[in-house]
């Protein structure tokens, strides 16, 4: 029963990565590929606390900027078997309350915000190193390289006003093709992904349509694996592009950012766990200059 546990902790310890709140492409995903058996479930519930310039459109006329947003999010995860590899299915909805205040038109203007964001969904498979597992077969699999691709949805399911120039939700789908390595090397994990996120238009921002350009993004993560499964890690990520348009007029809002940060994930209990993470800018060019901390309880079973 011992082992049981110990290899349960295992298999949810290296999957569960979704919780990460995703902001113009800002992805601080670990393990994102990472290798555990068909037919796990995982359920998680996290909270992330946002600090700075968030969860606006670069492009806007907006300055000096800062922003508190308190960001609830309930995920569930789900692994298959497809063409004998494996897959796996992810959902995640948040909900957030934000409050802050800007410079519109050199005037000092204060509100708040609170409702649903925009629902993600994952799909993803393990191409290479990667095979459909049952249990019994899991326990004595060993992992080296993977090669896995994914594609993430974003579903316009957030609070969204017409009117108004900072929103929760963003009144437009959008797609993120993505694909990504992993490597083992004894106690340590390191991958590599890169994405680009492609976007329908938004037909009601202020009276007018707005189209944004692909936003690319690159991300990596070191990550060191205590015996007792406890770990910790290091994530960057480098996101550009993104340009919008208004009514067919561009203008200077092309975004080159980069972020660090760190995770640190234990086991709690049986089937349990706690993951923590800090991210914060490294370099900023047009907005988006913001740190962020979130904590994420999850619980996995078959």
């Amino acid at each position: 029963m011992v082992g049981k546990f110990f290899w349960l902790f295992k298999c949810l310890i290296l999957f569960f990565s979704f919780g990460t709140l995703t902001i113009y492409g800002q992805d601080l995903e670990p393990r994102a590929y990472a290798n555990v058996p068909k037919n796990l479930n995982v359920i998680a519930a996290g909270y992330v606390f946002m600090n700075g310039n968030v969860l606006t459109d670069p492009s806007l006329p907006i300055k000096d900027f800062t922003l508190q947003s308190h960001n609830m999010a309930v995920n569930y995860i789900k692994t298959f078997g497809l063409a004998d590899k494996l897959a796996r299915i992810q959902v995640g909805l948040p909900f957030t309350f934000m409050d802050g205040s800007a410079v519109i038109s050199d005037q000092m203007v204060t509100g708040s915000r609170t409702g649903f964001a925009d629902m993600k969904v994952r799909f993803g498979i393990n191409l290479l190193g990667s095979p459909a597992l049952d249990r019994s077969e899991f326990r004595s699999f060993e992992q080296k390289t993977i090669l896995g691709v994914s594609l993430v949805t974003s579903i316009p399911t957030g609070r969204y006003y017409g009117d108004k120039q900072v929103n929760i939700g963003t009144n437009r789908w959008a797609f993120k093709p993505e694909i990504g390595v992993s490597k083992r090397f004894a106690h340590v994990y390191a991958e590599a992904y890169g994405g680009v996120w492609f976007y329908t238009d938004n037909n009601d921002y202020l009276g007018k349509k707005l189209e944004q350009k692909p936003t690319y993004s690159l991300q990596a993560h070191a990550s060191y694996y205590f015996k007792n499964q406890m770990w910790v890690g290091f994530n960057t990520t480098w996101f550009f592009g993104g340009k919008t348009i208004i009514d067919g007029v561009a203008d200077d809002s092309q975004i080159d950012n980069w972020r660090v940060g760190g995770t640190f994930s234990t086991p709690i209990a049986k089937g349990q766990s706690v993951r923590f993470q800090y991210h914060v800018g490294a370099y900023t060019n047009n907005g988006l200059n913001y740190y962020a901390l979130s904590a994420v309880y999850q619980y996995s079973f078959f």
